[in-house]
């Protein structure tokens, strides 16, 4: 969320990075919050101004009684009734003002960064670098859920009739994999000094309004029923939850945190044939991290992060690589985005299994995150990343560890986890 003074002084460039986003309903919002914004300064003047002129006129009316001037007293009692009724008046139309103008604020999307290309959607993002030699083998590559089934490794037949389509059950080495690679990733972030956290999957609604905009809960999260709790979608969103209303020493910073959770995602929308099987469900697990940092640090947090994802999947045989979301594929709250996507030996693309992204301060703004520093307090910066995501990060495992007889190479990092074990037969 901008700053309210900011878009007073800047409307211009709040238009302009509108423009670049593409979202040029939007444009007429800006003109709309500045004239709400100067509505409701000058209706507060005006409060102000009646509000003291109740205090001089009460001190009036005291005098008078002790004179026992009584009908006067009461003549100025009638115009300090007056002034109460006016003052509720505009007290109600004040906060009116201030309720539609949230609305704006929140729907205004972030400035951002210069570096950012633009375009129109996710067909206009960049490729940045790559990493590692994309192979492909010269026998056929089964589709992931048949890889998966020969091993007696999955059975979505009968989680579509425990839960519906959307679902699995993983079994034997599948799921075995499965939780290694977890504990693989944890691990990892624990060895770059991230404190490692298990938050709440759940999280009240004024946290999911803090930490995404309105359009990605809607085809996102689930609502609990009769509860003001919703499941989460990703475990940034507890995470950075956990700052929420706090002020944070200078010196703590910066806060950084990798976490496991499941994941609840709607995943509203129609999807093409590349993702059937488990590429696009409703629930997986997944580890996380996030930053919370000074502002002058979270580019260079920024960089950090998506290398951290690059280096665990190359230790894990996976060619990748990094792809920069343009301005109309950036979610309204994100400064910056770089997407990490896996080398598929068998549709021979790479497809998405991470995201990167800078928030700037719109999600401490939102959630009051702010931080003492020497010059007085701030709001902090936040960032997050996909450690790995898990069952998708799998698809991309057994492709690139495939071998022509069926059985599965288990990389040298992954082995400890697998009790020694070397190939999955």
């Amino acid at each position: 969320m901008l700053d309210l003074r900011f878009v007073r002084e800047n409307p211009e460039l709040v238009k302009e990075n509108i423009k670049k986003k593409f979202q040029d309903n939007k444009l007429e919002l800006v003109d709309e919050v500045i004239a709400l914004d100067v509505e409701n300064r000058t209706l507060k003047v005006e409060v102000e101004n009646l509000r003291a002129d109740r205090n001089k006129l009460s001190k009036e009316i005291g005098s008078l009684m002790k004179q026992g001037k009584r009908e006067e007293a009461e003549a100025i009692k009638v115009k300090v009734a007056e002034g109460a009724d006016r003052i509720a008046e505009l007290d109600k139309k004040e906060a009116e003002i201030e309720e539609r103008i949230k609305t704006i604020m929140m729907t205004l999307p972030n400035i951002i960064d210069p570096s950012v290309p633009v375009g129109k959607d996710d067909s206009e993002n960049v490729e940045v670098e790559k990493f590692g030699e994309p192979v492909v083998p010269e026998f056929e590559i089964p589709y992931h859920t048949e890889i998966m089934t020969k091993l007696n490794g999955i059975d979505l037949d009968g989680a579509r009739k425990v839960a519906g389509s959307g679902f699995y059950y993983f079994m034997g080495d599948i799921a075995r994999v499965h939780s290694a690679v977890i504990s693989y990733a944890r691990d990892f972030m624990i060895d770059k000094g991230f404190t490692y956290c298990i938050p709440p999957y759940m999280i009240r609604s004024e946290v999911v309004t803090g930490v995404m905009s309105f359009a990605e809960m809607d085809a996102m999260m689930y609502k609990i029923e009769g509860e003001d709790l919703y499941l989460i979608g990703t475990s940034e969103h507890s995470m950075i939850g956990k700052f929420i209303d706090t002020i944070l020493p200078e010196a703590s910073l910066p806060q950084t945190l990798t976490s496991y959770s499941p994941c609840f995602r709607k995943e509203k929308g129609a999807h093409g044939l590349e993702e059937r099987g488990v590429y696009r469900i409703h629930q997986f697990e997944k580890q996380e991290m996030i930053v919370v940092c000074k502002p002058e640090e979270s580019k260079e947090w920024f960089e950090k992060l998506w290398q951290y994802t690059v280096e665990l999947f190359r230790t894990l045989d996976i060619p990748v690589r990094t792809i920069e979301c343009c301005s109309g594929d950036l979610a309204d709250l994100k400064v910056k985005s770089i997407d990490v996507e896996a080398w598929s030996p068998r549709q021979q693309k790479y497809f998405e299994v991470g995201s990167c992204s800078n928030l700037g301060d719109a999600q401490a703004r939102r959630l009051k995150i702010r931080v003492n520093g020497e010059n007085g307090k701030y709001f902090a910066h936040t960032l997050n990343n996909t450690v790995v995501a898990p069952p998708r990060m799998l698809i991309a495992f057994l492709e690139n560890n495939l071998n022509e007889d069926g059985t599965i190479n288990i990389p040298k990092a992954l082995q400890p986890y697998m009790g020694g074990k070397t190939i999955i037969k």
